[in-house]
């Protein structure tokens, strides 16, 4: 009997792990994600080309929201009064869309939101909608099944699938930097509610952390630089969001938070992405504690949002040089291997593999 795999991100989203799903699908019969919705972008690059993906596995603008109505579904769902994909093949869906449609309309009115004058993507509410519904015989072309049976199916038949999550651990609505967080549950235990499958049916959890933190929107950031430094890795990496085009916030890698999350979500195998970013930095920096109140700690603070935490830093000398054309793990710099054992014994999570460079060829699997 086979158990699910989980892949999913260890930081605040945009670990990369659009990429590494690409180069572990050959390895699996079935690619499913658990949890998340069209806020979630997934980056691609091949042969040159870069492809951004949404929904295809790979608001609230005050709190960072992406503005794709993932708060409201959410909302909806736990309201007990959402439309669910089945219902669109149901004789009485359209009375439910009016009545469910009717409700959305009475709160804008009480918030006093000028629904006239909205539009999305440069179209009135009304042409929206028809465009919408006309949308639905498309979704009604593809074979709808009831996903919980058939992923223990596909287990029961020794089929290897792989659970894919979107945005990152520290987003997660129950343990993420609340309220500056997602609406879904980002974890391993999403695994469970998102596809129906038992946790004694869950298998490697493989956790993806960049070589330095990346952050969009509000929130909570112990490490983010202000700095020049700042805003080279912003820049240098191209951290801009996949969904919202939104410069992200940059700084040191934060290991209180890392080894968090990994604590959340049982990982059992470590991805680094992106540590060709700081190529040419004379030295790199990780966050090994967190200071609040003149006293160190290692934990992440209930008021995490309110509390001032200085970062406690470590310095590492840089590896100043080129990762290009690299294909073995043994072979990358002294230097960044240094890097990468400190970041398996600060999280006692082994590093399974190093992505250094955005095209999918550049993953190199420690042997």
């Amino acid at each position: 009997m086979s158990k699910v795999d989980v892949l999913l991100g260890l930081q605040w989203g945009d670990e990369g792990k659009g990429k590494i799903v690409d180069v572990l699908t050959p390895g699996y019969d079935v690619i499913a994600r658990f949890q998340g919705g069209p806020n979630a972008g997934h980056t691609l690059e091949f042969n040159g080309i870069k492809h951004v993906l949404h929904i295809i596995p790979s608001g609230n603008s005050k709190i960072g929201s992406t503005l794709k109505g993932i708060g409201p579904a959410y909302t909806d769902k736990i309201a007990r009064s959402g439309l669910r994909v089945g219902d669109i093949m149901e004789f009485d869906f359209l009375e439910k869309y009016e009545l469910l449609k009717v409700q959305h309309l009475q709160t804008a009115h009480t918030l006093k939101f000028d629904i006239a004058a909205f539009t999305i993507d440069g179209y009135t509410i009304d042409e929206y909608e028809k465009k919408w519904l006309e949308s639905l015989e498309t979704l009604k072309q593809f074979r709808l099944i009831n996903s919980e049976y058939f992923i223990n199916h596909c287990l029961d038949e020794g089929k290897k699938v792989l659970a894919e999550g979107a945005q990152g651990s520290m987003l997660d609505i129950d343990f993420g930097s609340y309220p500056f967080v997602t609406s879904s549950s980002t974890i391993t235990a999403g695994v469970c509610t998102g596809l129906g499958v038992a946790p004694s049916r869950i298998g490697r959890v493989m956790g993806i952390s960049k070589a330095y933190c990346t952050r969009v929107g509000a929130g909570p950031f112990p490490t983010e630089l202000f700095d020049s430094t700042g805003t080279r890795l912003c820049e240098i990496g191209h951290e801009y969001g996949a969904t919202t085009g939104r410069p992200r916030r940059c700084g040191w890698i934060d290991i209180p938070a890392l080894r968090y999350a990994c604590m959340l979500n049982g990982v059992t195998h470590l991805f680094v992405t992106k540590p060709d970013v700081m190529n040419d930095f004379d030295e790199v920096k990780m966050c090994m504690h967190y200071n609040i109140n003149g006293e160190d700690t290692d934990e992440i603070p209930f008021e995490f949002n309110e509390v001032e935490i200085k970062p406690q830093l470590q310095s590492f000398p840089g590896w100043k040089q080129s990762l290009q054309g690299i294909s073995e793990y043994s072979k990358l710099p002294k230097n960044l291997l240094n890097y990468l054992d400190a970041m398996e014994k600060a999280t006692g999570v082994p590093v399974l593999a190093v992505s250094i460079s955005p095209d999918r060829k550049d993953v190199l699997f420690k042997q």
